[in-house]
């Protein structure tokens, strides 16, 4: 039995369910959700909490938009799944829609975040061999460390955290790790000839929202281009409007080579994800190769127009922008001696907090939860705050007023 401290009985039944039944691959806070709106969540007991995870940025547009919602349930009525053995006319409408919504080529339609890395990586191989000459099991692509691309046996293969890598290997060769924000070392590594492919999150999420400096990605793509080495961007956190831009790398002007989206493409109603890369790169994996039952399915193409579409309409990455800055300037004016670091871009930020206690941040986000506020630590010490980007000025100071008594009331 798992017992939570302050946790009504209807809670506690919910925990003591999940913890029986569950694998416990996973330690979330003792809360148990029931519905959403927007930048709300409300519990069993129907307590309202202001959402400032937004499902790891796959609710960018609001729990349950009304358009979204309304797209998906005319859909579900019509045909959701027919597999690629065949074609639909979603699929035609789709591909269309995304590639120039983002302007490339061609698309590659996948389910979820870990499968469009999977996906990408293959198409860098696949080109680094049919493109560069790259001799046959000699590709090799450079990532970054602290990086966080997913957990199949393949990405947890070149991840440098030790929780993830525990216990899974033997490990897949092939990857070159370098410090993240470091050009000196990129350039090193660029010299291999044998390099098809640098994969890198233009901010590390996971790793605590790790901002790089102004210039590293531009600067990188640069060289990339020199070295003739894909430049694969991992937007699945940091792209549709999260950052303030449509894409993190947009504050840059970089045009990835590949483009890993998911999460929020579908506006958190369904795993989608898509790699968009030229015709030069993707028409090298030919029938047969690279494929998903669910990939481009209908119900997922119809979603993913209507929640891009929402995203332009609502300039939702204009307001992440607006009211992202606003917040940052509201923690800093709250100069709390325990917040070491405050970091972000647009709508998604993260505190460092400075204490002895490791679990303080743990700790914190059970007092923001008991005051109303929703939010995750990652890597002991870091919290990150990334509320839906429909949140309002308003609602900003609100929350920046949850942090404030919360961090009052725990240290």
């Amino acid at each position: 039995m798992l017992t939570v401290m302050n946790v009504s009985e209807r809670t506690q039944y919910f925990l003591d369910r999940e913890e029986r039944y569950g694998a416990h691959n996973y330690h979330p806070l003792p809360v148990v959700l029931s519905r959403g709106e927007g930048v709300y969540v409300w519990d069993v007991d129907d307590k309202r909490y202001y959402d400032f995870l937004s499902a790891y940025s796959a609710v960018n547009q609001g729990h349950c938009h009304p358009a979204i919602v309304a797209s998906f349930i005319e859909q579900a009525q019509k045909l959701t799944l027919v597999s690629r053995a065949f074609h639909s006319e979603l699929m035609a409408e789709y591909t269309e829609y995304i590639t120039r919504y983002f302007g490339y080529d061609k698309v590659l339609p996948m389910n979820t975040g870990v499968e469009g890395v999977e996906t990408a990586l293959k198409l860098a191989r696949k080109w680094g061999y049919m493109v560069k000459g790259v001799t046959d099991n000699k590709a090799k692509i450079i990532v970054c460390a602290d990086n966080f691309h997913g957990r199949t046996i393949n990405v947890i293969s070149f991840s440098t955290d030790p929780q993830s890598r525990e216990g899974f290997g033997p490990f897949t060769p092939g990857y070159e790790i370098v410090p993240y924000n470091d050009i000196p070392a990129l350039q090193l590594a660029l010299q291999d000839n044998n390099v098809v492919g640098f994969l890198v999150e233009p901010i590390q999420g996971e790793a605590g929202v790790v901002v790089p400096e102004d210039g590293y990605l531009s600067k990188a793509a640069s060289l990339c281009k020199e070295a003739n080495v894909l430049f694969i961007a991992d937007e699945i956190q940091t792209g549709l409007a999260r950052t303030g831009k449509m894409l993190a790398c947009d504050h840059e002007n970089v045009r990835p080579d590949i483009l890993i989206l998911g999460k929020a493409l579908s506006g958190g109603t369904m795993p989608v994800s898509a790699v968009l890369a030229d015709d030069e790169i993707m028409l090298t994996i030919k029938p047969g190769e690279h494929g998903s039952t669910y990939g481009g399915n209908p119900l997922a193409c119809k979603v993913t127009m209507t929640a891009l579409q929402v995203l332009q309409d609502e300039k939702m990455a204009e307001n992440a922008a607006v009211q992202g800055e606003y917040f940052r300037e509201q923690l800093k004016a709250l100069n709390h001696p325990n917040i070491g670091i405050i970091r972000g871009k647009g709508l998604l930020n993260a505190i460092v907090i400075d204490h002895a206690n490791k679990e303080a941040a743990w700790d914190l986000c059970l007092q923001l939860k008991a005051n109303g506020l929703l939010a995750k630590p990652t890597h002991g010490d870091k919290i990150r705050f990334a509320p839906p980007l429909v949140i309002s000025r308003a609602q900003v100071e609100e929350c920046t007023g949850i942090i404030k008594q919360s961090l009052e009331q725990y240290f």
